[in-house]
């Protein structure tokens, strides 16, 4: 099975004004997404971002709804913190 991330922005999209027609087309796709992963197509990878930045959405309904959504079909990444510090130190040295 697949997995996949999908960042606040991109799970905010389908709560956007969808007059535009760029953002009526990423809806389409994020909904598509969606639909995969309720269908248990694919997996849903969530991180310590998510929480954060969910956290910040001003609309109480969208910021609910977009947790219910990873409680429910998202698991956490697995990241090792030692070596994501590692590599942002190499990245940084390398400008």
């Amino acid at each position: 099975m697949k997995s996949i991330y999908l960042d606040v922005c991109a799970l905010c999209r389908p709560f956007d004004d969808q007059s535009y027609a760029r953002i009526r087309l990423e809806t389409e796709a994020v909904n598509l997404i969606l639909a995969n992963i309720y269908k248990r197509g694919y997996i849903l990878l969530y991180s310590p971002v998510h929480t954060l930045e969910i956290e910040s959405i001003s609309d109480w309904s969208e910021q609910k709804q977009i947790q219910m959504l990873l409680s429910q079909y998202a698991q956490p990444i697995n990241t090792d913190l030692g070596n994501v510090r590692q590599q942002t130190e190499v990245y940084m040295k390398q400008g």
